[in-house]
């Protein structure tokens, strides 16, 4: 900090608005806390309006995903059925109900799919943080590479822990990601389209209680659905609903550069024949679904534009730097601690967005139109380029996190620094 900087008056801090609309990180459906729902503490045989029943609204998001149905739930309340004075508000939201019998539930359900909010919810902004991407990218592998680094060290950086929202995430993230791959080192299967995968919900809680919980969610969705019209309606409102984007850019989905990367690394039976989508056209298909709908025809959503397979990259290094150099700081690991480190945070940028726009100028206009808010980075979800969909060695992500920190950054949970 410049000795004048000292002298700077700090920005006066934005009015704490009295709540914040909920964002459902189920549904991804948005709403005022006054239009929760809530779930009956208990059951009655002789009244039918607390008898166990079928929750019709909850089963159709199970069956979406793929889920078993459930039956014999407690009965769904309406605030509004409820006088005022047995409604109870903390921090000026809704957060429970005492019904006619005197019982007390604060368990609060998004009106749309009846899935229990977090505690959090309406108290503190719903930021939710989506991955996008066409097929092929390694979605997957990035986000089990990003969370697991998240619990494993970014978090305790940042005096912070990074936590499944409920046990039956935790089971099923440690089972179905995060142990194939660091703990056998095979590869993710691709998210097929028509096989819905249920939100990834955690959240990245700071030890200092002035500072709001931040609710991530993971959205793994399937990468053909980015350039399917129809899908991306469906799941479009989780985009659209979201304070913070990581797009992800494959090289092989760049033309200029796969050939070269294929002849590089070697032309193996398979590996080369799948179909690309180009990234523009993941843009292009995002612009129609709600980017036309914004002002000016952009989104003020800050976008992280992340490169994956960096270790992919090393066979185009040259001394001349034609594409990229052989010392570049893409292949170093970077760990911020504290604060987001903005000279790096300049140097990275500038460098793959160099990068991105020699290999594919197409696609760097077209973030550049529809996007008010950018940052470029470089990433290795797994440190090496596996052989035969097998991991080489030990998991050793590269920079994985920084994306990440960046969103952290622009939502002002923690501050930059040069």
């Amino acid at each position: 900090m410049s000795f004048f900087n000292l002298f700077k008056r700090k920005s006066q801090e934005e009015p704490r608005p009295l709540f914040y609309d909920i964002v459902c990180p189920y549904c991804f459906s948005k709403f005022s806390p006054e239009e929760v729902v809530f779930r009956a503490s208990h059951h009655r045989e002789d009244d039918e309006d607390f008898a166990l029943r079928e929750d019709a609204p909850l089963n159709r998001y199970r069956e979406r995903f793929g889920l078993d149905t459930v039956y014999d739930m407690e009965a769904i309340l309406n605030p509004q059925d409820i006088l005022p004075e047995h409604r109870t508000y903390t921090d000026n939201v809704l957060t429970a109900l005492t019904d006619r019998y005197g019982e007390t539930t604060r368990r609060r359900l998004c009106p749309h799919c009846h899935n229990e909010l977090p505690v959090t919810a309406g108290k503190v902004p719903s930021n939710i943080i989506s991955i996008v991407g066409a097929s092929q990218v390694g979605k997957s592998v990035y986000m089990t590479s990003l969370i697991h680094t998240l619990q494993q060290t970014t978090a305790d950086r940042f005096d912070a822990a990074c936590m499944p929202l409920n046990a039956e995430i935790s089971r099923k993230f440690r089972m179905n990601y995060e142990e194939p791959l660091f703990e056998r080192g095979d590869l993710l299967a691709s998210t097929q389209k028509e096989r819905m995968q249920e939100p990834f919900i955690f959240q990245f809680v700071f030890k200092d209680e002035k500072k709001p919980p931040l609710t991530l969610v993971f959205f793994d969705v399937a990468g053909e659905g980015m350039v399917d019209e129809e899908y991306l309606n469906l799941h479009g409102r989780h985009i659209r609903n979201s304070a913070g984007i990581l797009f992800m850019v494959d090289p092989l989905q760049i033309r200029s550069i796969r050939e070269r990367i294929r002849i590089m690394l070697g032309d193996k039976p398979g590996e080369w024949t799948n179909r690309y989508d180009e990234p523009r056209d993941v843009v292009l298909t995002m612009f129609s679904d709600f980017i036309s709908h914004q002002e000016k025809g952009k989104t003020d959503i800050p976008t992280a534009v992340v490169l994956t397979k960096s270790d992919m990259l090393r066979s185009l290094a040259d001394e001349d730097g034609d594409y990229i150099r052989p010392n570049s700081n893409v292949f170093n690991n970077m760990e911020h601690h504290d604060y987001f480190d903005l000279t790096e945070f300049s140097n990275i940028d500038g460098e793959v967005r160099r990068f991105i726009e020699k290999v594919d100028r197409p696609f760097k206009g077209t973030m550049d139109v529809y996007f008010n808010e950018t940052g470029y980075f470089a990433v290795s979800a797994l440190g090496s380029n596996p052989v035969d969909q097998k991991i080489q060695g030990v998991v050793s992500p590269i920079r994985v996190d920084e994306p990440f920190i960046w969103l952290l950054h622009k939502l002002k949970y923690i501050e930059g620094r040069e």
